[in-house]
């Protein structure tokens, strides 16, 4: 597109930037909006309590459904369209969402919404580190940091509030324009790429991750509160486990997986995925029994205590000031092992006897904790890729979000049995133990930060064409 009128679009790589972090600001919100309205939609549909809650086991359900595939699809129908046709089918239901009349009809657009929002992340963000090289990826700390952690931490109270002053039905009306307006602007400003795809469609691969994947999301979402050894939840748990253990022997014999796990087999990928897993699980661990401590000590109110880890956002959005300014002094490895390193000892101190009692210490640490870790989580986000192909990158970004997302419903099954077993302060000692764990997987990670190729002579025209745009 050329003219005049051009000048007033963003250029390709802004406009990348724009769209994806309004589809996962969405997304973000979404993950954590719905939950203070539980009480209201179940009592709006005369339904229990236990019965609204399947809105959200829906939408997490489905979520694990479509990871899977996320990154074939990219690659086989190209990044661009399954990018907006997810974030289109994600508004569309989320009108559905708002629209429904009765709760049977809410879970079903909540699964529709899980299932899109299962493609948005990881396809978006193979959308984002196609268009910037490794060495200008530290930019994009302040772009990952937004729907990351911001808009999770905004999801209680903005959805507490809209419940109260508007209805439950606004909390997803308001992704209708932001889609809606992220669709258009993605359609003009988007480049489409197609990295095409090798064989065909593993079939027998997908029809043993996906269900695995949904099978052991269900029992780690309803193990803590139903018990394990309730029926459907053991029954999930092992056909969950049996299906992950054979999805994991076909996807290593495969010519063609569909997950392509022999990316694990590299050095810094691999210690950043595992990495991932660690500090999903220790951070949602803690995130989910403090503020269920800080209720027992203070006798605090639930939305109160939600509030309490809000400076955990705050010291995130921090983070990214940081990563711009430190991960091209220090390197990936000399400033992720020490962060994980103190934030370990800040989860520790959050289990000493009196701390939780002492508001002020609560939102220090609970700020402390964003700005530490979220260091090394985007540190670890940003260098971790550095080795992996521009072909392999929608496969990459799948798994490394498959292996996050269970790190993190591990962690709260983990810390939900601690409670039962022992108490809350052990259950935050073992999130201590994850992150400190993670500060030894860190010293796998390079040196040096990634640095500018020279580049290749046939390479020069292109450049030059896309810094003239």
């Amino acid at each position: 597109m050329s003219g005049p009128g051009s000048r007033l679009l963003p250029g390709p790589r802004a406009c990348v930037v724009l769209v994806y972090t309004a589809a996962m600001c969405m997304n973000g919100l979404d993950s954590t909006i719905v939950n203070p309205a539980l009480f209201t939609i179940a009592r709006d549909f005369g339904q229990p309590v236990s019965a609204a809650n399947t809105v959200e086991t829906a939408f997490l359900v489905a979520l694990a459904l479509t990871l899977p595939v996320a990154g074939w699809l990219g690659d086989r129908y190209g990044t661009k369209r399954v990018f907006l046709g997810a974030l289109a089918v994600f508004t569309a239901a989320s009108a559905a969402c708002g629209l429904a009349q009765d709760l049977p009809s809410l879970v079903v657009a909540r699964g529709v919404q899980g299932l899109a929002g299962g493609l948005l992340t990881p396809v978006g963000m193979t959308l984002l580190f196609r268009a910037f090289p490794p060495h200008e990826r530290v930019k994009l700390s302040k772009v990952l940091i937004v729907p990351t952690a911001l808009m999770p931490a905004l999801g209680p109270p903005l959805g507490g509030f809209l419940t109260e002053h508007l209805s439950w039905h606004w909390l997803f009306f308001v992704n209708v324009p932001v889609g809606a307006a992220a669709v258009a602007l993605g359609a003009v400003g988007l480049r489409e790429h197609v990295e095409g795809t090798e064989g065909a469609f593993d079939r027998t691969g997908f029809w043993l991750v996906t269900p695995a994947l949904g099978l052991l999301t269900y029992a780690l979402g309803f193990g803590p509160t139903h018990g394990w050894a309730d029926p459907p939840v053991a029954v999930s748990a092992a056909l969950g486990a049996v299906l992950l253990v054979a999805a994991v022997t076909h996807q290593l014999r495969s010519s063609a997986p569909l997950l392509k796990l022999g990316l694990l087999s590299d050095r810094v990928y691999g210690a950043a995925t595992a990495l991932a897993a660690l500090t999903g699980a220790g951070l949602m661990g803690v995130l989910f029994v403090f503020p269920l401590l800080y209720q027992e000590a203070l006798g605090a109110s639930a939305l109160d205590a939600g509030l309490s880890v809000f400076p955990e956002a705050l010291g995130l959005m921090l983070a990214s000031q940081a990563v711009d300014r430190l991960l091209p002094r220090l390197g990936p490895r000399l400033l992720t092992a020490p962060a994980l390193a103190l934030a370990a000892g800040i989860f520790g101190v959050l289990a000493l006897p009196g701390v939780a009692e002492n508001v002020w210490a609560v939102r220090a640490l609970m700020f402390a904790i964003g700005l530490v870790l979220g260091t090394a989580v985007l540190t670890i986000q940003i260098a971790g890729f550095e080795g992996v192909t521009p072909a392999d990158t929608g496969h990459a970004m799948g798994l490394f979000q498959i292996v996050r997302t269970l790190g993190g419903a591990l962690g709260i099954a983990l810390c939900a049995a601690l409670i039962g077993h022992a108490s809350f302060r052990a259950a935050i000692w073992s999130t201590a133990a994850l992150i400190a764990l993670g500060a030894l997987v860190s010293w796998h990670l390079p040196k040096e930060a990634p640095t500018p190729p020279g580049p290749a002579p046939e390479e020069a025209p292109a450049l030059a064409e896309e810094a003239h745009s």
